[in-house]
């Protein structure tokens, strides 16, 4: 997800892929305007892309603009889901889920390769049931 940004405009992006480059998301983002400044969601531990972006655009227009052309649109296989934002402040380029990353993925049941396989929560969940009915390191 992306947030467009800029303290009337802001947007942000949700949806993308861990492997989706900050340039290829300025080049996307710069066709709806002028983009100002481009903050990438990190996982707060490994300071690793985690899946949303704050993009801030120079005009309110632009930002509307994004939010019309660019949400619902595929960047890297996936669908990227835009929204306006109050504004970026130091911090919150962070993850906030336990793992570090994102909430919304801790608890993804379905295998997603583009935003690292499986939940963090739900894996820990899956490694415990099998340990219970198998046991550990037999």
């Amino acid at each position: 997800m992306c947030f467009v940004l800029n303290r009337d405009v802001p947007c942000i992006d949700f949806g993308s892929s861990f492997y989706t480059t900050e340039e290829q998301i300025h080049e996307l983002f710069s066709k709806c305007g002028e983009v100002k400044r481009l903050v990438m969601g990190l996982d707060r531990f490994n300071k690793t892309p985690c899946g949303f972006c704050f993009v801030e655009y120079y005009t309110h227009q632009d930002a509307l603009d994004c939010l019309k052309y660019i949400g619902g649109t595929k960047l890297d296989e996936r669908i990227i889901r835009t929204d306006l934002d109050p504004g970026f402040e130091e911090g919150r380029q962070y993850g906030r889920g336990k793992s570090g990353g994102q909430v919304r993925d801790e608890y993804r049941e379905e295998y997603d390769p583009g935003r690292g396989g499986y939940g963090r929560a739900y894996a820990d969940d899956q490694r415990r049931r099998e340990e219970e009915e198998y046991g550990k390191g037999k």
